[in-house]
């Protein structure tokens, strides 16, 4: 028996985004889920953040010391610091998370919530990124993007009109980053990602913002930015707070409304990411072959799940079906198992 909550929102669709590998300035809308978290403390951007759902953001709890849920303001939509921003909302912020055994120390469980002071409306430029579930494995090599207004290089801000930056980095193993930073620095809260020799990293300004990878069509992250030496040093990789560490206290935390979590694994195709998914975007549990197409199949065609009310009522008995859930359903063809949705 499987317990679900329906929702009427997909996480992980960036419309927008369709490259592989890009540039430095990020095009408008790739990243719907950045968030820019601005302070009076500071005078502006200070930190970054994701959303992920329609009231809540994930940052870095070493961003928040001193900081008063009073004194921030929460932008979406945004691509550049300076100018109009056609896309662009704010909000500000009800209630601060943040996880209570985090360590300033050593940066332990550097993590923290934030609740936006009323809901919001996703469109292209603003949607919710999926997080990654607590079985995630992202092996060495995982191809990771990260972006931020941060620091383009250590003391050297983001030259005007400060646009969104992303570059794309790979996943450090963390025995080896270990060896890299010191040993026991890195612990099994955190993963590394970075070039052995150097020349792309995040830096200052960039914290508490995403560090996400792609599996089939879902963008999911793994990471939040959250310390490092230097700043795109040679043998010095990036560490970020493991998302799928948190899943529980995430979920314990925000208790309704709940963010899609997916398991991320290294697939050897897109159609085995989905093998062991229990919805349509499934199959039901069944493998993917040629004639149903829904597994990761980004032509996947609205009629591609026609007859899952009747293959999967059994295990779906309680969730309705109603004209208003239609658009939904077609939408969730596209995507791997996102646990708590249906």
């Amino acid at each position: 028996h499987v317990e679900c909550t329906c929702r009427t929102w997909v996480c992980g669709q960036a419309p927008l985004n369709t490259r592989i590998v890009g540039g430095v300035d990020a095009p408008d809308g790739s990243w719907p889920w950045q968030v820019s978290l601005h302070s009076t403390l500071y005078g502006g951007h200070f930190c970054g953040g994701s959303l992920i759902n329609n009231e809540w953001v994930l940052t870095a709890a070493h961003c928040l010391p001193g900081v008063s849920a009073s004194s921030l303001r929460v932008y979406l939509g945004r691509r550049t610091q300076e100018g109009v921003n056609t896309h662009e909302i704010s909000r500000n912020v009800r209630t601060i998370i943040v996880h209570p055994s985090y360590d300033s120390n050593t940066n332990n469980n550097d993590i923290a919530l934030l609740r936006l002071s009323s809901t919001v409306t996703f469109n292209d430029y603003i949607r919710p990124v999926c997080l990654a579930a607590q079985s995630s494995v992202f092996i060495s090599g995982t191809s990771s993007w990260i972006t931020g207004w941060g620091n383009v290089q250590a003391g050297e801000s983001l030259p005007s009109p400060g646009i969104l930056q992303e570059t794309m980095v790979p996943v450090v193993a963390n025995d080896r980053c270990n060896t890299l930073l010191g040993s026991g620095s890195v612990t099994s809260n955190m993963m590394c990602a970075g070039l052995t020799q150097g020349g792309k990293d995040t830096c200052q300004g960039d914290s508490g913002g995403p560090m996400v990878s792609r599996q089939c069509t879902v963008w999911v992250q793994s990471g939040i930015t959250s310390w490092g030496y230097g700043c795109a040093d040679p043998n010095a990789p990036g560490v970020y707070t493991r998302v799928s560490r948190y899943q529980s206290w995430i979920t314990n935390r925000i208790g309704q409304n709940l963010p899609g979590f997916v398991t991320f694994n290294p697939p050897t195709s897109c159609s085995s990411a989905s093998l062991t998914s229990t919805s349509c975007r499934g199959r039901c549990n069944e493998k993917y072959n040629s004639r149903f197409r829904c597994n990761c199949n980004t032509n996947c065609s609205i009629n591609c799940c026609r007859d899952y009310r009747q293959r999967c009522a059994s295990k779906f008995k309680h969730i309705p079906f109603s004209k208003k859930q239609k658009n939904t359903n077609a939408l969730l063809e596209n995507s791997p198992l996102i646990e708590g949705g249906c």
